[in-house]
């Protein structure tokens, strides 16, 4: 154990120059911020899909995920062998009283929604009021929550995609319930309206179409052989199809903004090598200025292993120092994030074997750039020194 003289003199050399060393530990508090929150993010994107998405397909169009597929193709796909159930779903946009008030809102069909959705969960009397109000729309409990909305409050949302039948651009629904998700994977802040509403109000030239269907698969069937059977069915159709599993769907969503997990490494390869850098030319800098003092110590009778754990110990706790408080941060803003991005992730998780393996990794990098000053200053000749 380090005696307790050289933890005080650590903890005094550190505060030697307070401008370099809050530099210093700034710089790596946010390169461990980065890590937690790239981390996670990967994590993120890479989950497996909920115990229910099994037997969820997703049909969609084949070229692009924004064309719209006829909404006759919803019927047909229900009727076929081996589709349980099955919804529409439609990206309406808008937003809420300030454009900056956006959360995912969709056009569902009530019923077949929730009942191939099971992580979802709504009361009976809710969904009976969804079915039974044209203009209602259930909300996920914690979009509630943010705005204070209760049952039988109106609600109006901007259109920025689909105007009304008369131009408008202002839909107003009435909140007839709410739900909550029982899976990380899904979205928090989500409003759901009436497909059959949305088709009736709508402008006549985005009538009669969705943006995807969503399906549960019936019980001893296969959902690659479902998929199959529907991709063939419109495969020289006007409209061909792309079916796929909801994992698959994610996958393929998130495969457009690139390879995450590579993004994410060379990301943190930048930033650490940026700061192994910095912070081993500062604590070498460090060092040099500090050749004279570590003679005197020797001569009083330092010796040269605990002069040399003194320099190796101030590297390393103040990379642990600012990797502690980097990864703090990042459990503190995690509620914030989840409410911001959510929606486009399902859920943001920081957690500790992530924190463990960034104090390790700081433990490391302090290791790194503070091994070379100690070596040093432990082959350190006090003649020599002291002559310098």
């Amino acid at each position: 154990m380090i005696p307790l003289s050289l933890g005080r003199l650590t903890a005094a050399n550190l505060f030697r120059h307070p401008t370099r060393t809050l530099l210093s530990f700034t710089s790596l508090a946010i390169a461990f911020l980065l890590f937690m929150l790239l981390n996670a993010i990967a994590t993120a994107f890479s989950s497996g899909p909920s115990e229910g998405a099994v037997n969820r397909l997703v049909v969609d169009a084949k070229y692009s995920m924004t064309d719209n597929l006829p909404i006759t193709y919803l019927q047909q796909i229900h009727s076929l062998d081996g589709v349980a159930s099955a919804a529409s779903v439609s990206w309406f946009g808008g937003y809420y009283r300030d454009p900056k008030e956006t959360f995912t809102t969709f056009s569902v069909n009530p019923r077949e929604y929730f009942e191939i959705l099971t992580d979802y969960d709504i009361a009976p009397e809710a969904l009976a009021r969804f079915e039974a109000t044209r203009t209602g729309a259930v909300v996920s409990t914690a979009l509630a929550e943010k705005y204070g909305w209760r049952v039988g409050d109106r609600v109006t949302l901007r259109g920025n995609i689909w105007p009304l039948a008369d131009g408008s651009w202002d839909w107003e629904f009435e909140i007839v319930g709410t739900f909550t998700g029982n899976a990380s994977q899904l979205s928090d802040t989500l409003f759901l309206l009436r497909q059959d509403y949305f088709d009736d109000a709508v402008i006549s030239w985005a009538k009669n179409q969705v943006g995807f269907i969503l399906l549960s698969v019936a019980k001893g069937h296969k959902p690659e052989d479902v998929a199959s059977t529907i991709d063939a069915l419109y495969e020289n159709s006007s409209d061909p199809t792309r079916t796929a599993s909801e994992d698959q769907y994610a996958r393929q969503f998130v495969s457009q903004l690139g390879d995450i997990g590579l993004m994410s490494t060379a990301i943190l390869s930048a930033v650490f090598f940026t700061i192994l850098l910095l912070t081993g030319n500062t604590a070498s800098q460090t060092f040099r200025e500090r050749v004279p003092e570590l003679a005197a110590m020797k001569t009083l009778g330092f010796t040269d292993a605990s002069v040399a754990a003194l320099v190796l110990g101030e590297a390393v706790v103040l990379c642990l120092a600012g990797g502690a408080c980097g990864i703090t941060i990042a459990f503190v803003m995690e509620p914030a994030l989840n409410d911001s991005i959510g929606a486009v992730l399902g859920g943001l998780e920081m957690n500790m074997a992530s924190a463990l393996i960034g104090l390790a990794l700081a433990a490391g990098i302090g290791v790194l750039i503070g091994v070379q000053p100690a070596w040093s200053a432990k082959r350190l000749s006090i003649t020599d020194a002291l002559r310098e």
